[in-house]
């Protein structure tokens, strides 16, 4: 099966962080043992140098694009001749043009299927202008697109954009994460009125996981689209629980909705953690130490440690992440990763 067809398929697809030690230097060690985790939970694929990676390790003096988008793909290559499921690799590629397409060179050299553009940088570009940007990182490598949220850092992109982005042959996913129902909805119409069946599309909603993979967006007269799967930061953690939200998915659907109301409380639960894990409450600032914070506890990660030295939980984050833990158990997949950890961590 090919890329395209395991896209269309739907995978799990958890933005990968970064491990780093207490003098926030890479942890190769353990940087190699997260992704051996998202191989051993059953994700499907792997997005390397993504906002949950930290844009930071593209910044000369740190240095780490390429080292951390190595060593992923040497996992993943390791696992693959292990006999393993081959996972979908999906590097981080941003920028203006010139830094864009020197990351999508750098990413299929390393043998990456796919680059997630976000488009952060171009926040003042006009529709033509930032197609065209899309267009020159296509010639390079294939493109799933990313609807980021205007909260951190993303911009309004409207349906005429994705209208026309969607008319890109090199495209083959769209991770859509604006945070936003209408938002949302401008995507999943373009996608339907563009008739491509070869495009997928991705929750990036990490608000409203459930809901996305649950829902048949209207086709405005053609087919109805569905969310084959997601590319989420939220599953950077408890990933072999989200696999397992995945199954149930297919499962409702393929017995016409059963099961769909339990999957929706679930849902809201997951909703619920979010809010905690991704600090909501204080606009995002702690959402990368969120994260950390529970592969830490689970003893993948050393600490919350981030390039940033001023980067780490909000006031109050931590007592939220206590909260929603005791709150909701069943999210987690702590006994999994407990049984496993020492060999990841060789």
């Amino acid at each position: 099966m090919g890329v395209s067809e395991r896209l269309l398929h739907g995978l799990v697809i958890p933005a990968h962080p970064l491990a780093l030690d207490e003098s926030r230097r890479l942890d190769e060690r353990r940087q190699a043992a997260l992704t051996r985790y998202y191989c051993a939970a059953g994700a499907g694929g792997v997005a390397v140098g993504v906002h949950t990676t930290q844009f930071a390790i593209r910044d000369p003096a740190v240095g780490l694009l390429r080292p951390v988008l190595a060593i992923a793909m040497d996992v993943l290559r390791r696992h693959a001749a292990d006999g393993g499921k081959p996972l979908v690799a999906v590097a981080g590629v941003c920028g203006p043009t010139a830094q864009a397409v020197a990351e999508a060179e750098l990413a299929a050299g390393l043998g990456y299927d796919a680059g997630l553009l976000s488009l952060a940088a171009l926040r003042e570009a006009s529709n033509r202008a930032l197609l065209d940007h899309c267009r020159r990182v296509a010639g390079v490598l294939p493109l799933f697109g990313f609807y980021l949220q205007p909260a951190v850092g993303g911009r309004v992109l409207d349906y005429a954009f994705w209208r026309e982005f969607l008319e890109i042959p090199g495209v083959v996913a769209i991770k859509v994460a604006p945070f936003d129902r209408y938002r949302t909805l401008d995507v999943a119409r373009a996608l339907a009125a563009s008739g491509r069946a070869d495009v997928a599309l991705y929750t990036g909603n990490d608000d409203s996981i459930v809901a996305d993979l649950l829902t048949d967006f209207p086709g405005a007269g053609a087919p109805p689209v569905r969310f084959a799967g997601g590319l989420l930061g939220q599953w950077s953690v408890w990933t072999r629980e989200a696999v397992r939200t995945l199954e149930a998915v297919r499962a409702c659907r393929a017995t016409g909705g059963a099961g769909a109301l339990e999957l929706m409380a679930m849902g809201a639960a997951l909703t619920d953690a979010n809010a905690a894990l991704f600090d909501v409450r204080h606009a995002f600032v702690g959402c990368i130490a969120g994260l950390h914070e529970v592969l830490r506890r689970q003893g993948l990660l050393q600490g919350r440690f981030c390039l940033d030295p001023a980067e780490d939980l909000s006031p109050g984050q931590m007592e939220e992440i206590d909260r929603v833990l005791a709150a909701h158990p069943s999210l987690a997949d702590d006994a999994f990763v407990a049984e496993h950890r020492d060999r990841w961590l060789l």
